[in-house]
């Protein structure tokens, strides 16, 4: 009986230390897989702000097609003409015939009277009045708004409404740009990426008198804002940027495209 009762302890004991051993196991297991998991949280946080850290500098010391508060392009979408080179059909500076153009940008159905300097930035004048001519910027999106102390201003034109530059046009270099980098209310100039050969289609309009880096030339003043920048500000910019934006960077709350745009 002594001898069955020690075998039966001994049977528990074994059963109770494999359940214990197995119980440690699957908690060693989690722990491992916890910090595993945690790791790769962390690790893909990094790269996210990594990436996010690229994309603000690329748009920011870039400028509008990436500004800074600027409106700007993708690296990957932007073709990087070396210094002197114009890429695609850009028209001849020519066009802008050496004058002043007046004529009107109308966003969301808010018409702002325009005139633009073909004498001061020729290259950049012949552009834009090229696309209003032959109806590029109709339906075109105003994909970015930036709004916070010393900048305010809306930038539009991109060709497929993400910010990205076009990857077959492109030119340069930068014109009419202010050397303190001050860019007051009203004034029109191109967005660009990170050199001055990356002008393009797009540009962007200042709502707020705005502060942007003169590195790399800063960006080509095409004009000013005649008439209508207090209705553009009262129907669009004032309400702000959508949610998930930064506090002073991202699309408008109220989705904006160009309507029209007339120069003559």
């Amino acid at each position: 009986m002594a001898s069955r009762s020690r075998d039966r302890d001994a049977r528990i004991t074994r059963e109770r230390t494999r359940a214990y051993l197995a119980r440690q196991t699957v908690h060693e297991h989690r722990v491992r897989r916890r910090r595993r998991d945690n790791f790769v949280a962390v690790g893909a946080l990094v790269v996210v702000a990594a990436l996010a850290t690229v994309a603000q500098v690329f748009y920011f010391s870039g400028g509008p097609g990436t500004p800074s508060p600027e409106p700007s392009a993708s690296a990957s979408a932007t073709p990087e003409p070396e210094a002197g080179e114009n890429v695609g059909d850009v028209p001849d500076p020519a066009v802008a015939e050496g004058r002043a153009w007046t004529g009107e940008l109308v966003l969301n159905d808010v018409p702002l009277g325009i005139s633009l300097d073909g004498a001061a930035a020729p290259q950049g004048v012949a552009s834009f009045i090229t696309d209003a001519q032959n109806g590029y910027f109709t339906g075109k999106s105003c994909h970015r708004l930036v709004k916070g102390e010393g900048a305010g201003l809306i930038q539009c034109g991109s060709e497929d409404g993400t910010g990205a530059s076009s990857p077959d046009y492109a030119f340069g270099p930068v014109e009419n740009a202010p050397a303190d980098g001050v860019y007051p209310a009203g004034t029109i100039a191109l967005a660009r990426a990170d050199t001055q050969y990356t002008n393009g289609h797009q540009f962007f309009v200042v709502f707020d008198d705005t502060a942007l880096p003169t590195d790399g030339g800063g960006y080509t003043v095409l004009g000013t804002v005649t008439s209508g920048l207090d209705e553009l500000k009262a129907r669009i910019t004032d309400a702000g940027l959508t949610p998930g934006s930064s506090d002073t960077d991202g699309s408008p709350v109220v989705p904006t495209t160009i309507t029209s745009v007339s120069v003559q």
